[in-house]
């Protein structure tokens, strides 16, 4: 399908959605009340993350996670795993059968399932040039084009799920929307979003990610009665040492890692530097009683382990004080607990896997 094609097409597909949303939109609405959920702490599956077909979850990472005590998955998923930026309308339904596959897993581990989009039509923070539209920062023809894709698979992954019980399954909206001089258009995307998992699945738990890279509380949402996800990467010269997919000027130093830290402008990062960025920038959301949850955090294999760890437990005190839960990114891979490739680790056998036992211990006690 061509792009011409693709307009007729989709508008044709979505209208009675849209417009639905958009009366909504225009009418009194009685704010929801703000959801209640336990302090979900896990892991970040990482599957369907890249788009690639074929890719499937396995059993025995949430058979750890209970093993350890561990309750919650966030799926982070590509639409490219199901669909494709030729064809946003064309979705494979067998394409989606891993993720059912997650869910039985989930059930039978007593997980909670997150399940969002990494790359939603229109939108992804790495690589969102390769989109046909753009929801964000482009003409306004074309952010509504990537806004009726992104409310058609909204609107069939919650048909597809809708006998799933909520307390099983959550949704979340799309992966870091971008920096954004003020949040008028994500609250728009969001809310049509919202309203469109709603239309077929009106209990349905939702998540959205705060603005800026989900660091920053989006009080324009805070009526929907969702939770929102916030992000523990910083400082990126910790979290993110030596990485290259990160921008060079989001790095407050490019010196070697220790915790605390001073940063090129001579302000010392260290718990309480923390607690203002993490915890206090949050609290006009929490003061009026919508939950946060940490969607994603971590620290890759390059930072010094011990500088990781000292860092990991000032941030989990600090949840933990705030009663947020938190979804490592990953389980498996250089941010995670099995098999992350440190240099400076002592790794314990674990059903031949490499498991970094002193994190793992850490991780526990928060």
């Amino acid at each position: 399908m061509n792009r011409r094609q693709f307009i007729g097409v989709s508008s044709a597909a979505t209208a009675g959605l849209l417009l639905s949303s958009k009366l909504r939109a225009q009418s009194p609405v009685t704010a929801r009340p703000q959801p209640k959920i336990p302090r979900w702490r896990g892991f970040n599956l990482t599957e369907l993350t890249g788009g690639r077909r074929g890719n499937t979850y396995k059993e025995s990472d949430f058979a750890w996670m209970q093993e350890w005590g561990f309750d919650f998955a966030r799926l982070p998923c590509s639409y490219w795993a199901w669909s494709s930026p030729k064809d946003w309308l064309k979705i494979d339904d067998a394409a989606i059968n891993p993720i059912d596959q997650a869910l039985a897993f989930g059930q039978a581990h007593g997980t909670h399932i997150n399940l969002g989009l990494h790359r939603i039509p229109g939108y992804c923070v790495n690589g969102r040039e390769l989109e046909p539209y753009l929801l964000f920062d482009s003409p306004r023809d074309s952010m509504q084009r990537a806004l009726e894709a992104a409310v058609h698979h909204w609107s069939y992954l919650a048909r597809r799920f809708k006998d799933v019980p909520a307390s099983r399954l959550s949704f979340d909206l799309f992966n870091e929307p971008p920096f954004m001089p003020d949040q008028s258009r994500y609250v728009e995307v969001a809310k049509a979003l919202i309203a469109a998992i709603r239309e077929v699945s009106p209990d349905r738990l939702i998540t959205a990610d705060g603005a800026d890279i989900g660091q920053t509380p989006v009080l324009g949402l805070i009526d929907e009665g969702i939770v929102q996800s916030t992000r523990g990467y910083q400082p990126k010269m910790v979290s993110h040492y030596t990485a290259k997919w990160v921008p060079p000027a989001e790095f407050e130093s490019l010196e070697k890692p220790t915790w605390p830290m001073v940063d090129k402008h001579g302000i010392t990062w260290n718990k309480e530097k923390l607690r203002t960025e993490l915890i206090a920038k949050w609290q006009p959301l929490t003061a009026r009683g919508a939950p946060v949850h940490v969607g994603e955090w971590g620290c890759v294999p390059q930072t010094p382990h011990a500088v990781c760890l000292a860092w990991m437990t000032d941030m989990m005190s600090l949840w933990k004080e705030a009663g947020w839960g938190w979804s490592m990114w990953n389980l498996r891979g250089g941010f995670g607990i099995v098999d992350s490739g440190r240099a400076d680790v002592k790794y314990e056998d674990f059903r031949g896997h490499k498991l970094d036992r002193q994190m793992l211990e850490l991780l526990l006690a928060n």
